[in-house]
């Protein structure tokens, strides 16, 4: 069977006199108009191939918003090729401190507006993401912010650290596996970037997201109320958390255990339709160290645009 090659990148955008703009790549290699892609590297997730990607063709650093549809063709040597596509905004700070300069590769980066770029655009699928956008733009969904619900990584089973002692469960560390885990979860986390980072105390969650908080020097905000016993005592507090932290419009994290998941996820549900609402249902199956990415609206009534499910496998 022919090897399936794994690729990711992004339609760049902003918005510029109320006008939207995207960033469209011209290869001289190929002599081609593109968005900014490249090719899996080893031990890569996709949303991590399609930030490094964007920084090492474009010079700008961005966090993924919503996923947009994926590419899929046969290449000449016969291999299957499957491209994976977000939008993702480039903000100000980022255009002004881009490290961009043209080389062999990628000849000139051009903020064109959609019509302009529908014409230059070398691929009928480009053009089709570039529709998808323009949807989302006129929708008022295109500008998102992600909030991210993460499972904490493995860690030691009850029975082992108990033993049928009186021990605090609370305390129950991360296995050797899990704080592998909690490592590689830090550049997946953070191509999406989130700014604030709850957690429940109990010292399995806190591990599993210290890595990605000390990375970002960003301070923990511990919330009782996501712990297992917090949920268990007050599970319409723990949705009230979650629908405040949403109201804040930041993006965001919580670190959470396997039975807080339906409440939070059910407070989510309650911001998108019926698909959305069935994605996060069955996201309540999260295994250890898996997440689930949550782009909602920046509006005053935040509303659900997409739900995607990651896992480090």
């Amino acid at each position: 069977m022919a090897a399936t090659v794994f690729a990711a990148g992004a339609v760049l955008w902003r918005v510029e006199k109320n006008k939207l703009r995207v960033a469209v790549v011209h290869r001289s290699r190929y002599n081609d108009w593109s968005f900014a892609k490249g090719k899996v590297d080893p031990g890569e997730l996709l949303a991590q191939t399609a930030v490094r990607e964007i920084r090492e063709e474009t010079g700008l650093k961005v966090r993924l918003g919503v996923k947009l549809s994926t590419s899929k063709y046969e290449l000449p040597n016969g291999n299957a090729k499957e491209v994976h596509y977000w939008a993702a905004r480039v903000t100000d700070k980022a255009l002004h401190t881009s490290t961009f300069k043209p080389d062999e590769e990628v000849a000139s980066v051009d903020w064109l507006t959609p019509e302009k770029a529908r014409e230059v655009l070398s691929y009928d699928f480009d053009r089709q993401l570039l529709d998808e956008v323009e949807a989302l733009h006129k929708q008022e969904k295109l500008d998102t912010r992600p909030f991210i619900v993460l499972r904490h990584a493995k860690a030691t089973p009850r029975a082992d650290w108990m033993g049928g002692r009186a021990v605090d469960d609370g305390k129950r560390p991360l296995l050797p596996e899990g704080l592998k885990q909690a490592q590689a979860l830090v550049p997946l986390i953070s191509a999406f970037g989130p700014k604030r980072v709850f957690t429940s105390p109990w010292f399995r969650c806190r591990a599993t997201v210290a890595p990605y908080a000390a990375k970002r020097r960003i301070k923990l905000i511990e919330r009782s109320v996501f712990s297992e016993l917090g949920n268990f005592r007050g599970p319409q507090r723990t949705a009230k958390e979650v629908l405040d932290i949403i109201d804040e419009g930041k993006a965001a994290l919580i670190c959470a255990h396997r039975p807080s998941l339906p409440t939070i996820l059910s407070a989510l549900a309650s911001l998108g339709d019926s698909t959305q609402a069935e994605a996060l249902k069955a996201a309540r199956a999260l295994r250890p160290s898996d997440m689930v990415v949550v782009q909602l609206t920046t509006g005053k009534k935040r509303k659900v645009v997409s739900v995607e499910t990651y896992s480090l496998d």
